[in-house]
């Protein structure tokens, strides 16, 4: 502190105590006297220690009146202006939810290549089923067998069933040709002489899980070849034999896609949970209303004799049997562990992910359509 602060140094007296001499410390500058009460508490502050105070950067002194007095009014210390402002407590998160925006449905499949499939496949049906009815029978075996390959090495992969696909692939081929040619007895023959060579080719190899084997075998033969029989057996059919196998693709390609749009657009009760997740009781109504009207339609316009209200029975026989058989493949694929039989549609996984619906409504609307109009 400047001396001047606090005024001039006093003259003493002669019986005074001389400077230097008294209660002070040595090098303390006594207080001048005062005349009045506030030099006299001024004076007397100055013998007691001040506090020692950090100083956050500024010059205290700079605070000061023009007697040199510290100002009472305000902070009383510079570093009271400028503290740095104490951390705060960070405010405690909202545990209240946030609203989020709602997940945008997605179709889960490559709809671009599930599209230009469909297309490419349907050109093939088309153009071998109204040139040369011997061709679709061809496009008929093919399936069947690249369908059988998919579903015995599922079963290899996943169960370690060991079915033999070379008397499989041979009757289902032959079970095809039978149907086409002498209808549901021949079907039935080549059925049993391929269960039959199922069991014989089997004998070749180790007993160890013989009777699995056969047992896989005898359900593979039956549900691709044997039910895939019915759509040549359609086929067969003198007067509309083309016809009515384009009736039964679009009904069961309309029941599907109906389906799929209404239980993708308003689906929200699930139909089979544990089954499939993903088929809603709604879609089923949009699979029954899209395959009754198909069927009125193609039963009035396509099929020689046929009435509209024949159409609405076939369209909902439809609707069910294809339900039934997608959620029976589903089962399948549930047991096996799989999402898809296959991979060789881009789109729509392998051939069997395509015949699930099929093949069930075959049967049915073969039956149907010889009930309403007769076997052509």
């Amino acid at each position: 502190m400047n001396e001047s602060s606090w005024g001039a140094r006093p003259t003493p007296s002669a019986g005074g105590t001389p400077p230097g001499a008294g209660p002070w410390p040595p090098g303390t500058v006594p207080a001048a006297p005062s005349a009045g009460p506030v030099h006299d508490r001024a004076a007397a502050a100055q013998t007691r220690p001040m506090p020692t105070v950090p100083d956050a950067g500024g010059d205290q002194d700079d605070h000061r009146d023009e007697r040199g007095a510290a100002r009472l009014s305000g902070p009383l210390f510079h570093d009271d202006q400028h503290r740095e402002p104490m951390p705060t407590t960070p405010p405690a998160p909202d545990d209240s939810p946030s609203p989020e925006k709602p997940a945008k449905k997605s179709a889960g499949r490559n709809l671009r290549a599930a599209i230009g499939v469909g297309v490419g496949l349907g050109a093939i049906i088309v153009l071998s089923l109204f040139v040369y009815k011997p061709v679709f029978v061809g496009v008929i075996a093919v399936a069947v067998v690249v369908g059988l390959w998919e579903l015995t090495s599922r079963l290899a992969e996943r169960k370690d069933i060991r079915v033999p696909l070379v008397p499989l692939a041979v009757g289902g081929t032959a079970m095809v040709v039978a149907g086409y040619v002498r209808g549901a007895e021949g079907a039935w023959v080549a059925m049993a002489l391929t269960a039959l060579a199922v069991l014989v080719w089997r004998m070749t190899e180790a007993p160890d899980h013989y009777l699995r084997d056969v047992t896989a075998g005898v359900f593979a033969a039956f549900y691709v070849p044997f039910l895939a029989t019915f759509v040549a057996m359609m086929l067969a059919a003198d007067a509309d034999g083309p016809w009515r196998v384009l009736t039964f693709l679009l009904l069961t390609v309309v029941s599907d896609t109906g389906a799929y749009a209404v239980g993708w657009r308003f689906g929200k009760s699930k139909l089979a949970p544990r089954i499939s997740p993903g088929k809603t009781r709604e879609g089923l109504v949009g699979a029954v209303v899209f395959a009754m009207v198909a069927g009125a339609l193609c039963m009035q316009f396509l099929i020689e004799d046929g009435a509209w209200w024949q159409g609405l029975l076939l369209g909902l026989a439809v609707a069910a049997s294809a339900t039934l058989g997608d959620l029976g493949e589903s089962m399948i694929k549930r047991d096996l562990g799989i999402k898809d039989m296959g991979t060789l549609l881009p789109g729509h996984g392998g051939i069997m992910d395509r015949l699930d619906s099929l093949l069930p409504t075959a049967p049915v609307v073969w039956l149907l359509l010889v009930l309403f109009v007769g076997t052509g």
